[in-house]
């Protein structure tokens, strides 16, 4: 619904809500610069429409004309508004219809402000002079409006990473400057539009040398009609999608592709041979598809890097002659695709050689390796095939695998081709050649030897033409770009940091990214959003090894301010507006009292102290004391008798936080203490917390706190001790516990159960944001029990479902929707427990060697066969040799909490139900699993009635 007020364009949406506070906005501001000599008044009241939508005020937002006095993201020229660059802002609110007053607007770039929500509004059409239109990782939803479409001098469009849905306008075809489309990562659904009369489609960007669409709900065929000879098409990305039908022979027609990404769709018939036209082609992706017919003939792309066409069903074939004359790959993905006959030996010799993985065919024979020439080849997969011999030449720096071939008989299973290897080492940048600094808590020692705050943010590359992870001269040359970069916009950058390259679910390569700046300990909100700013543009130089990236942000943002907007007449003349404005700063004001922490200022020398006789708190500062509920305060004497002097003989564990002592208390009850290094002190008001948090949360698959000891600047907390360490100790066989597919079951239920107290049964609900197999302790009995809630947070802190809160947590098991937008829920913890759970079935960390334990798994399944096919990443310790009831079930539900989207992911609750019927499909007896704890209010068992959760939701 639409209402017109004094010719301005109001939107209301159905619940009634109206923008009309806008539109009267706008008119009083009108009139009270109609006089104005300095910027166009219309584009001052829309920036102020815009401060008030958002919740922003930047320190230089004053005054009435934002040309003349710098306003913080806006440039002008000739007194006109005509770029607004706030990525990584912290805005919240929707896109108002009056963004359509900056008539002179040709850059808008609001990327990375995941508050931003609500539909895109039609009035961006009115935007007629835009050229870069940038949305990207906000949370617009709803259709792209048809309107976009009128803009007929668009060059950029990214809208990636939204919730956007419906179909892709046909519109957009209109936009004949256009050279970069994005929509990856989105809810768009339907076909894609091409042109037919008068209705404009995809086929008529002739400019265009962007299509990136991957990771949406688009189904139907891959029209013919979208590929003419008149594009200049460079990337095509459609991956991940329900596209269905033949890949059009028309895709042969434009000679320009660089870049085809048409895997994880449903794509079925031959593959035409018109691809062989494509002699610029330098990557393929047609794995995970249904396509049949003959191997295709690729023989004519002399340029090609990288070929994964993996997981499809063609007719059985000879290896085709392409395997020998293809000089420039580096990564051969062909698994389970009909070859057969020997590997050619020509392809080893191939000196850019990174990663052959030809498993789960039919090749047989020998095998001769001959010469490597590549100094880069880290792995030859060839398992289950039928190779009967090999023959290799000089050293193997390269990982060979022939597990499953006749060659690993009995003769041959000891070889080390026979044996796949585990390893714990995941990849990293280089150590540095700083001497060491002790940087303080938060800061990060830079590339060049300084402690400061980093900027960060993950990069999502689309493609990238290698495969090996551990060459890390790609990173330098990547860091190298991005220097270069952010000097050219004057930036004031020392260093860049790019590490911890993996594989994500879709088969991207992520990395983390480190931005230090020059001159200060940490960007300010500026420098921040014009760092983010630089990463959204696409078009800016980049090393050849990497395709596009998209960015996953996240940033401790310090200084500025993201609260309400207090708008402060900047002329005098209307003391109705001054009223309103001074309305405002009271409120303003209120709302951030009423929102700081309670006991902000009261240090921890201050707490008051306990009696020994009657175990109370005695102070004289109201409201001032933590509120505890069965734990008691220890004297640093009393802790230090009962760990005879904290001696080495009780030392039984340590970590970034300090170390933890064996105690026997006066009554012989055996408790763990944690004692804190100064370093790594909490302030007081974070230790408060903790202690009050555990202080109130008692459940038996939780880790009691006996008690707390703050004496003479030592931070302890004394916990009840779990003879039967970590659950990462017995599963790496550390700890010398032996733990059976029932033990497992009984881990994962007792560990859930704790969870799911934490989320619906602790009153407020807590995260607890560091879920990891280290955390959860063994008892005697191994019953599971959830510790160390240094990073838990408490609902209580927002009056949202989220909690809005500096990314923290283990790299492997973090939620990568939190990491992405600081935005933590309970589903965060379902994530990690998801994590946790492949953990259980394959005793392999989270990463190794740079892969991706989730995306192991999803690589390996195969529900057609026994066990999903897991059987050999599966942990032989978990008893292979017996019946793995109800394995299927416990995967399938793992990967439900490893779903990339919150939204999707179960509920602990409903993960304890689940687990509880997998251990009845198990024909485990209850009592083999848990006793029963019926009466005990806190029992989640007992008070989670939602049903059985259903997996096929």
């Amino acid at each position: 619904m639409h209402i017109w007020i004094g010719g301005i364009l109001s939107d209301t949406d159905t619940t009634g809500r109206t923008r009309a506070t806008h539109v009267f906005l706008l008119l009083m501001l009108t009139q009270l610069f109609v006089m104005a000599a300095e910027a166009n008044t219309q584009d001052f009241s829309a920036l102020m429409i815009l401060m008030q939508e958002w919740g922003i005020r930047p320190p230089s937002w004053v005054g009435s004309d934002p040309c003349a006095e710098g306003w913080e993201g806006i440039d002008c020229s000739n007194s006109r508004v005509t770029s607004i660059m706030l990525a990584s802002r912290g805005l919240t609110g929707q896109l108002p219809s009056a963004i359509q007053l900056l008539s002179e607007l040709e850059i808008l770039n609001l990327s990375f402000n995941k508050g931003l929500t609500g539909p895109l509004p039609t009035s961006l059409g009115n935007l007629t002079k835009l050229v870069y239109l940038v949305l990207a990782g906000c949370s617009f939803s709803g259709a792209i409006p048809g309107t976009i479409g009128s803009l007929e001098q668009l060059f950029y469009l990214d809208l990636n990473n939204n919730r956007l849905s419906d179909q892709i306008p046909p519109s957009i075809g209109s936009l004949s400057n256009l050279n970069y489309l994005d929509l990856t990562g989105n809810k768009l659904n339907g076909y894609i539009p091409v042109s037919s009369g008068t209705t404009p489609g995809l086929d008529m960007l002739h400019n265009a040398e962007h299509f990136h669409l991957g990771g949406n709900l688009l189904s139907g065929k891959v029209p013919p009609e979208l590929f003419t000879s008149k594009m200049v098409l460079k990337h095509l990305i459609l991956d991940n999608n329900n596209l269905t039908g033949r890949i059009p022979s028309t895709i042969g027609n434009v000679q320009t592709l660089l870049t085809v990404r048409l895997d994880r769709n449903s794509l079925s018939g031959h593959v035409p041979s018109s691809l062989n036209n494509l002699s610029n082609m330098a990557e393929l992706h047609l794995s995970n598809n249904k396509l049949t017919g003959p191997m295709p003939n690729l023989t004519g792309m002399d340029l090609l890097y990288y070929v994964d066409m993996s997981n499809n069903t063609f007719d059985v074939s000879d290896v085709p002659d392409w395997f020998s004359t293809l000089q420039s790959l580096t990564t051969l993905m062909m698994e389970n695709t009909g070859l057969q006959g020997r590997v050619p030996q020509a392809l080893f010799s191939f000196s850019n050689l990174q990663t052959v993985v030809l498993r789960n065919n039919h090749l047989n024979g020998l095998l001769d390796i001959g010469t490597i020439y590549s100094d880069q080849l880290q792995l030859i997969d060839l398992e289950n095939n039928l190779i009967l011999n090999l023959t290799q030449s000089g050293g193997s720096n390269y990982t060979l695998i022939l597990l499953g071939n006749p060659i690993c008989d009995k003769t041959n299973m000891e070889k080390k081709y026979c044996i796949v290897s585990r390893s714990d080492s995941s990849y990293s940048m280089p150590p540095s050649n700083c001497a060491p600094v002790a940087c303080s808590s938060g800061e990060v020692l830079s590339p060049n030897c300084k402690c400061a705050h980093p900027f960060k943010a993950t990069l999502v590359v689309l493609f990238v033409s290698f495969s090996n992870l551990g060459n890390f001269s790609y990173y330098t040359a990547l860091q190298a770009s991005l220097m270069q970069s952010f000097h050219s916009y004057n930036l004031p950058v020392d260093s860049v940091s790019v590490s911890y390259p993996t594989w994500s679910s879709s088969y991207y390569l992520q990395l983390m990214l480190e931005v230090f700046p020059s001159g200060e300990d940490r960007f300010n909100e500026t420098g921040a959003s014009a760092l983010a700013s630089v990463l959204s543009n696409q078009t800016l130089p980049r090393p050849d090894y990497f395709g596009p990236y998209i960015v996953e942000f996240y940033y401790g943002k310090s200084g500025g301010s993201n609260k309400a907007l207090v708008i402060g007449a900047a002329v005098g003349g209307s003391a109705l507006l001054i009223l309103v404005a001074l309305v405002g700063v009271y409120a303003f004001q209120h709302k951030r009292k009423a929102h700081e922490p309670w006991s902000r200022s009261i240090p921890l020398v201050r707490w008051p102290f306990i009696t020994q006789k009657k175990q109370t708190w005695i102070s004289n500062i109201s409201g001032s004391v933590p509120q505890l509920k069965g734990a008691r305060l220890f004297s640093f004497e009393e802790l230090m008798k009962y760990t005879n002097c904290f001696s080495e003989a009780n030392d039984i564990g340590s970590g970034g936080y300090g170390k933890v002592y064996l105690g026997i208390l006066p009554a012989g009850q055996m408790v763990a203490i944690k004692r804190a290094k100064r370093e790594s002190m909490q302030g007081g008001i974070e230790f408060k917390a903790e202690v009050e948090l555990l202080s109130r949360v008692h459940h038996k698959n939780l880790v009691s706190l006996v008690g707390f000891c703050l004496e003479q600047d030592e931070q302890m907390l004394v916990y009840e001790y779990a003879p039967n360490g970590n659950l990462r100790d017995s599963l790496s066989g550390k700890s010398g516990v032996w733990l059976d597919w029932k033990r497992r079951l009984k881990v994962a239920l007792g560990a859930a159960r704790g969870l799911a107290y934490l989320h619906e049964h602790a009153n407020p609900s807590i995260i607890h944001r560091d879920i990891k197999p280290n955390n959860i302790l063994l008892d005697k009995d191994l019953n599971a029990k959830v510790a160390d809630f240094g990073l838990s947070k408490s609902m209580v802190d927002s009056g949202t479902h989220h909690v809005t809160t500096q990314v923290k947590g283990t790299m492997g098991y973090l939620d990568p929707e939190y990491y992405m937008t600081q935005q933590l829920t309970e589903k965060s913890d379902v994530y990690s427990f998801g994590v946790v759970m492949l953990e259980l079935i394959t005793a392999r960390r989270p990463i190794e060697r740079g892969n991706y334990i989730v995306r192991v798994v999803q690589m390996a399944m195969d529900k057609t066969k026994d066990l999903y096919n897991l059987q050999k990443i599966l942990d032989p310790a978990i008893g292979l040799g017996r019946e793995l009831k109800g394995l299927e079930n416990f995967v399938d539900l793992a990967m439900l909490c490893l779903d990339d989207l919150q939204a999707k992911r179960p509920t602990m609750g409903e993960v304890v139900k689940e687990i509880e019927n997998i251990i009845q499909l198990a024909a485990l007896s209850t009592s083999d699993i848990s006793a029963s704890t019926s009466g005990n209010s806190e029992d989640v068992n007992k008070d989670l009635q939602r049903g059985v959760f259903n997996l096929q939701r």
